[in-house]
């Protein structure tokens, strides 16, 4: 309700103007009364005096249906849309705030197409529960109610027996609704899991052409779609007993209607005009009756869905900020590692164990050792991304877990193995660095990352989009526009993991000297298994097993004869 309490003046105007759109054919079966009883049944008057009395009431009616109402019934359409998406819009800015904001730790056990399913289609069916729950119900509801009260007005005992079967209505919606909820949700549940499964085979395609998979991915993907469908059967099938027994009471219920009516015509002289009104109310009372029946259950898949929703909303934040976090403004780059311990799960192993580096300004750090050891674990609670088990880091003498995160991170620069560009143009892709800067700031750090040649022969240049994940450009190509985007931002701290991996000896080449550049002045820690590509370091750290085993230059570290020692021979580099 948090998000709907901002706009209750509009959701009040709107009932009150579906209130009139409503009312205004509540008139209906009044007018036929009064037609058959008083102008067509009045013996007193003469058939010009009848005619004059209805060419009236028809131009009071006219005025009231035809001028009137569309523009009640726009307005009212209008407000309800209006009201519903600008709702929508809120909630699903709050998603993908709360989404920006959530750990790695969520995404590594979630999956991407589960999480835009629930901001794109659950978010969807929220909407109806602004449109059905907060406005309709209540239109319906009110609609009812005035039909009931005139009805009274006319004839008591027939209004009674109209409404006799109301309470079937309260225990149908009673022992359906509860069970539809749940088969809603696990509808929605299924739906979600298709299009996780979806997007992850989408991305993976080059690897199902590659190994031929395709006859396997289409059982597998048969199994998420065979499950949806059970699902979606199993909720259609309740739904359809629903409605069975709701609209067998709704067409039972004008039966009775008739039958009394024709009784008490007969017995109670009933008019013939009170017989057809009432027979027109009943149209207006239970086809309401009808879409609340309806909206029940589009109010009990809505419900659902805002279940699934608000349990993403709910997902708690593992990283925080302390309530009294200062901002980390200037810093020199000065990093130390106090003991630290670290493990994924609480009840997990521990992954680092009593880690202590002391690092300082414009240092290059080298972290190598076998692949599970820690290392790009230990680069990964520098900028926050996790919080440390034991111990603690500072920056410049501050535990990081006292400043702001968004400060820290500002201050850190990272160029990743798998850098991902987002499928637009190259320029925009090196602005993320700094969404302020100049183009000729964007032309200089791509100058700077040696990408500025590459840039220029491209057909559209620094507009070139580079298709999702920068699929349309080469690994090394890709390297040097995220390197691009790190002198843009200009980080005092810099975090290179396993940057030149994987490229060719021409793209490391320019990636290494790019690096170099970026490197200089910058504390910088870099993680390689490459041992080529870090002995200019200050200092290289072995990690084995989440611990510190040997740290030097890579001259001590080979003078030594140790684990650094046998692992460059390993890698058959000369000594």
């Amino acid at each position: 309700m948090q998000y709907v309490f901002p706009y209750k003046w509009k959701i009040l105007i709107t009932i009150l103007i579906g209130i009139v759109k409503f009312g205004i054919p509540l008139l209906m079966p009044l007018i036929v009364k009064y037609v058959i009883d008083d102008i067509v049944g009045a013996e007193n008057m003469t058939s010009d005096e009848k005619l004059a009395q209805l060419f009236w009431l028809m131009g009071i009616a006219g005025v009231l249906f035809i001028a009137l109402r569309p523009p009640i019934e726009y307005y009212r359409q209008y407000l309800a849309q209006w009201t519903g998406n600008k709702i929508l819009y809120d909630i699903r800015e709050k998603l993908f705030d709360h989404i920006q904001r959530l750990s790695l730790q969520f995404y590594s056990r979630s999956k991407t197409g589960e999480i835009i399913s629930r901001v794109i289609n659950d978010v969807e069916q929220t909407k109806n529960f602004v449109m059905t729950g907060l406005m309709n119900i209540w239109l319906d509801l009110i609609t009812i109610v005035i039909a009931i009260i005139i009805m009274l007005f006319m004839d008591v005992w027939l209004t009674i027996v109209s409404i006799a079967l109301f309470p079937l209505y309260a225990i149908s919606v009673k022992i359906f609704y509860g069970k539809l909820r749940d088969l809603t949700r696990n509808r929605s549940q299924a739906l979600a899991q298709v299009q996780g499964h979806l997007h992850e085979r989408v991305q993976g395609i080059p690897v199902t052409r590659s190994f031929a998979l395709e006859d396997y991915e289409e059982k597998e993907f048969e199994k998420k779609n065979q499950n949806f469908l059970q699902r979606a059967i199993d909720h259609t099938s309740w739904n359809a007993k629903t409605f069975a027994v709701m609209n067998t009471i709704t067409d039972v219920a004008p039966l009775l209607v008739i039958g009394f009516a024709g009784y008490f015509a007969i017995t109670a002289n009933l008019t013939v005009g009170t017989i057809a009104a009432f027979v027109g109310y009943m149209d207006r009372v239970y086809s309401p009756l009808r879409r609340l029946i309806s909206s029940s259950t589009v109010l009990v898949q809505s419900i659902a869905s805002m279940d699934r929703v608000f349990e993403l909303i709910d997902e708690k934040y593992d990283i925080k900020d302390k309530p009294n976090a200062t901002k980390l403004e200037t810093v020199d780059g000065t990093v130390e590692f106090d003991r630290v311990s670290f493990r994924y799960e609480e009840d997990g192993d521990l992954v680092l164990n009593d880690i202590s580096l002391q690092v300082n300004q414009g240092e290059t750090i080298a972290l190598v050792g076998m692949s599970g050891g820690g290392k790009s674990t230990i680069i990964s609670l520098i900028p926050r991304f996790y919080d440390v088990t034991g111990g603690r880091i500072l920056v410049d003498g501050q535990d990081i877990r006292d400043v702001q995160a968004r400060s820290l991170r500002d201050n850190i620069g990272m160029v990743l193995q798998d850098n991902i560009l987002f499928s637009e143009s190259i320029e925009m892709n090196i602005r993320m660095g700094n969404p302020e800067a100049t183009d000729e700031e964007v032309v200089a750090a791509a100058m700077a990352a040696n990408a500025h040649g590459f840039i220029s022969d491209l057909s559209d240049g620094y507009k070139t989009l580079v298709g999702e994940r920068g699929v349309k450009l080469s690994g090394g190509q890709k390297q040097r526009i995220a390197i691009a985007r790190v002198f843009l931002k200009n980080p005092p701290l810099l975090i290179l993991d396993e940057a030149t991996s994987a490229l060719d000896l021409e793209s490391e080449h320019l990636i290494q000297e790019a690096l170099e550049k970026l490197a200089s002045d910058r504390t910088t820690f870099i993680v390689a298994h490459r041992l080529s590509t870090i002995t200019h370091a200050d200092r290289i750290v072995l990690i084995e097993n989440g611990e510190i085993i040997e740290q030097g230059t890579h001259q001590q570290l080979i003078q030594q004869q140790g684990h650094y020692y046998k692992l460059y021979q390993v890698q058959e580099l000369d000594v």
